[in-house]
């Protein structure tokens, strides 16, 4: 179910109504029915894969609690390859299979290359039809079939095992409120990617009707379905028309297209967010905030600090310290920092434009390391109180950013090199030119400027008076209804 639909706003409001007129007792159970139906609107045989994870994390925890010695270990491996197993089936078979028959294609194997293809294409399809679905010719139509929000549920999941196998968490005995961890609907398609610790507890909360946490989640909600349906789909035109046709497109509208997504890609995840956070907190829930003005970062560590912290500190707290973390030497953790940014990029698609994409900042971190080290050691000190200087910082970081989001966009690693190429190579005769409607340009441009000064806090929306939320809460909703982009767009994130 799309958040940005008459279907989740008729949704959102039943649910909301019956979980206020229900005891503690009624309401774990409505949450979960709801977020069952949520999730069956998109592919209703997919909530098998869902239930199956659920079952084995559930005993998995309370296994990990009454177990010691090494035994608990392997309880734990069970778990994680069991998540990821289901993960990579379904996103990575595709992608390791291509690669696969590619390289025995190069090395000659070319039978060897067909049985591999052929044979994974046939276990693939015998998932399918168990799935209701039908078979498929390539493995080229595999993400159209991927489920929803499945890297998102698959790391909250693992987040719960790991926590318990740690000693931070108690097993949760209660099945009812577990699978609600794992598919409470707000944040089931598309994070934030919670732990156990802030979480579980909650829903054994019996949380009471509180009018400014209802006002306080609405403006949020209705900032989210702003920041999507007026800024994110409005700057998709442009965006979609341009990277659809790269090879058509001059240096100039790739440009624009490219600055555009970077906006695109904020509003739409962000509003996704603002969303999710918003509905929990009419009811009472507190969920964890995953963006803090990212384009404001100074540098691309204080970026990642910024931009989907669920997932970013996820990779930190269960790839980076595992791996040693900052524990071991210098060059072990260069290495290990890029290998993170590398799967962090493969987690998001199963392409190697999202594997570039994750590489290019993974090595932005380790160059900005060398560069500190070689700086200390000649004792020179940048001016960082420098406001001038400061801003420089902010402006080479956003550069650096937007230009790792055309591999992110782009729907080949071809196309992303043109977009690069054509950029690098506009005139100052092509950059006279205007492709564009200028009235639409301004007011796009005008409309990311809006959204920068509020993420930046510039100002802040009030919700504490009943007659400014009114007006607030109703200009929001006008400003969706008379000039938003209803495309029925899905939200970016929902394909990983």
């Amino acid at each position: 179910m799309l958040f940005n639909s008459l279907q989740f706003l008729v949704f959102f409001v039943v649910v909301t109504l019956a979980y206020f007129s229900l005891p503690w007792r009624g309401r774990w159970v409505l949450l979960l029915l709801a977020s069952c139906y949520f999730y069956v609107v998109f592919v209703p045989a997919y909530i098998l894969i869902l239930f199956a994870t659920i079952v084995i994390d559930y005993f998995a925890g309370i296994w990990l609690e009454k177990t010691s010695g090494r035994s608990r270990k392997w309880l734990l491996i069970v778990s994680l390859i069991s998540n990821v197993g289901i993960l990579a089936f379904f996103k990575y078979l595709g992608f390791f299979t291509g690669n696969l028959v590619g390289l025995l294609d190069v090395l000659g194997a070319t039978q060897a290359a067909e049985t591999v293809n052929a044979y994974s294409l046939r276990v693939l399809d015998k998932v399918l039809v168990l799935f209701g679905q039908q078979p498929v010719a390539s493995f080229s139509v595999v993400n159209t079939i991927l489920p929803v929000g499945l890297s998102f549920h698959t790391f909250q999941a693992m987040s719960y095992t790991i926590e318990v196998y740690r000693g931070n968490q108690k097993a949760e005995r209660h099945f009812g409120i577990y699978a609600l961890y794992v598919m409470f609907y707000p944040q089931l398609v598309a994070g934030p990617i919670e732990r156990p610790q802030n979480v579980l507890w909650q829903y054994h909360t019996y949380f009471k009707y509180d009018w400014e946490n209802v006002k306080a989640g609405l403006v949020q909600m209705a900032w989210g379905f702003f920041k999507k349906v007026v800024i994110a789909d409005r700057l998709a035109l442009v965006v979609d028309a341009a990277y659809n046709h790269v090879p058509e497109q001059n240096g100039l509208t790739l440009l624009v297209a490219t600055f555009f997504f970077t906006f695109q890609i904020y509003g739409d995840f962000s509003g996704y967010s603002d969303i999710a956070i918003g509905a929990a907190r009419v009811m009472g829930f507190t969920l964890m905030e995953n963006f803090h003005a990212p384009y404001e970062a100074r540098s691309i560590s204080e970026f990642w600090r910024r931009w989907h912290i669920s997932l970013s500190t996820w990779f930190r707290d269960y790839l980076y310290i595992p791996l040693g973390g900052n524990r071991v030497g210098l060059g072990r953790q260069y290495v290990n920092q890029f290998v993170v940014f590398m799967v962090s990029g493969l987690w998001h698609g199963a392409k190697w434009t999202f594997v570039i994409w994750g590489a290019l900042h993974g090595l932005y971190l380790v160059l900005a390391r060398l560069r500190d080290r070689w700086l200390d050691r000649r004792g020179i000190k940048l001016p960082e109180d420098n406001r001038g200087y400061r801003a420089l910082q902010v402006l080479f970081t956003f550069v650096l950013v937007m230009l790792t989001w055309v591999f992110f966009r782009a729907n080949s690693t071809a196309d992303a090199f043109t977009v690069l190429g054509r950029i690098g190579s506009l005139s100052w005769t092509e950059a006279l030119k205007t492709p564009f409607n200028r009235a639409e340009m301004w007011f796009s441009i005008g409309l990311i400027l809006a959204m920068l000064c509020k993420e930046n806090r510039f100002f802040e929306i009030p919700t504490h008076r009943n007659a400014v939320f009114a007006s607030v809460f109703g200009v929001l909703v006008m400003l969706c209804y008379f000039f938003g982009v209803f495309t029925s767009n899905q939200f970016i994130y929902f394909q990983f």
